[in-house]
């Protein structure tokens, strides 16, 4: 995987190379990018698609008022998230606007129970604790030290760390394991935004591990768009397509999507 950067103004540097379990990211630190896209080679075969921390089809100038009327950021948050903007993958975190809203619809289910696939740097595992009762708990799943070592370090800081329960494993593991061990039904709201490739199963894992009434929310649903694009023909954006029209179609849930952030599908289980 490598990092490409489009719109670029020349800076001085130069390439920096990061590399992961099983990917190598690479930045040119020569450019100052104003849009980040994201290159994948697979097989042979070039993939590329836009990343994005705000809400998709607004302008800057109306984007920042909407912040600046209803943003209520705690401080540890703000570091997270600049923190989290100056890695070279930066953008995978996920929008202040849309970590509100997460806050806000689970304090409106009253939840205390909290599943989270896909950590990454920790912003919306520590939003979600940070809106939970002194008691909740957030079981979370990622396969990644080097990510979460940043989520573990905010967590302290805030002082939640105590109510996540972090899972370094791959996530249909940890998930087949919390319903081996009888806790089908026992969550009140699951946040899903990891790899694409897998969304159907950790749905229908969630589906399965939360309640009656309890809501999943699916992150990156209008992949920046190309969901749409019927130019657009690669492997995840197919498969985000069809895991969008099962989900359509899926009468054991309630449905929304929210055109905020990359888009936000909630499914309220019947």
């Amino acid at each position: 995987m490598s990092l490409v950067l489009s719109e670029a103004v020349p800076l001085r540097g130069s390439k920096l190379r990061v590399a992961s379990r099983r990917e190598v990211f690479v930045i040119d630190k020569g450019f100052k990018p104003k849009k980040q896209i994201i290159s994948l080679w697979g097989l042979g075969k070039r993939k590329t698609h836009v990343m994005t921390t705000q809400t998709l089809g607004i302008e800057q100038n109306l984007y920042d008022y909407l912040l600046s009327v209803s943003l209520r950021e705690p401080e540890i948050l703000t570091q997270l998230r600049q923190e989290t903007a100056q890695h070279p993958v930066g953008r995978m975190q996920i929008a202040p606007e849309q970590g509100q809203f997460l806050a806000l619809l689970v304090q409106l289910l009253r939840a205390k129970k909290t599943l989270e696939v896909g950590v990454f740097t920790g912003y919306s595992s520590l939003v979600v604790a940070l809106a939970l009762p002194s008691d909740g708990k957030v079981v979370a799943c990622d396969v990644s030290e080097e990510f979460t070592t940043i989520a573990r370090r905010y967590w302290q800081q805030a002082g939640v760390a105590d109510k996540i329960q972090l899972h370094i494993a791959p996530a249909l593991e940890t998930l087949d394991r919390l319903l081996a061990t009888g806790e089908a039904e026992t969550f009140d709201f699951a946040f899903i935004d990891a790899d694409k490739s897998n969304y159907d199963a950790y749905y229908e894992r969630s589906l399965q591990l939360v309640r009656s009434g309890g809501l999943i929310a699916i992150d990156n649903v209008l992949w920046s768009g190309r969901v749409a694009d019927p130019q657009v023909q690669d492997n995840r954006t197919k498969r985000i397509r069809a895991f969008n029209q099962k989900l359509h179609q899926d009468q054991r849930v309630s449905l929304s999507l929210v055109a905020i952030a990359d888009g936000l599908t909630l499914a309220l289980k019947k």
